[in-house]
């Protein structure tokens, strides 16, 4: 389960890496990056299990925490409220926030399989777990600005 969990991060890592080289604004593609370096960190210290010397290794504080949802916040007052379920889709950017956001949600349930086993700070998951959140607005925030209109999940 633990090789499960931080190669799924890692993965995630990958995926953020490649929306950050597509991103057409600067400040986000900043921004990705700061993600991945919190998430490298996350990875370290779910790759070193328990009695391993983490100090060099910073799980997310509240305030990175804070600052996503502070984006969130920011990029949903442009956005339409949901009044609907979305297809995940519209263009190829989107498409693939949409499957960083998937990874995400699979390195969230790969962490909280490992809390019975090892001590995790909590701030991991519930930064993983915002983090899915962010890419879910972003992913309706680039097809928003990019004049795409997102399919809606007619049931």
């Amino acid at each position: 389960p633990r090789i499960e969990a931080y190669g799924t991060v890692d993965e995630l890592i990958s995926w953020i890496g490649l929306i950050s080289a597509m991103a057409e604004d600067n400040s986000r593609s900043l921004f990705l990056v700061g993600i991945q370096s919190r998430l490298m960190h996350c990875a370290a210290i779910l790759a070193s299990g328990p009695g391993a010397r983490t100090e060099k290794m910073m799980p997310p504080s509240v305030a990175d925490i804070e600052q996503l949802e502070g984006e969130i916040d920011i990029m949903e007052a442009g956005i339409e409220p949901l009044n609907s379920f979305i297809l995940p889709g519209g263009s190829i950017y989107v498409s693939n926030i949409h499957i960083a956001r998937c990874v995400c949600r699979r390195a969230e349930r790969a962490i909280l399989r490992l809390t019975g086993e090892y001590d995790l700070n909590p701030l991991i998951v519930k930064y993983i777990n915002r983090l899915s959140d962010y890419l879910f607005v972003l992913a309706r925030k680039v097809a928003a600005d990019s004049g795409i209109e997102q399919p809606k999940w007619i049931p």
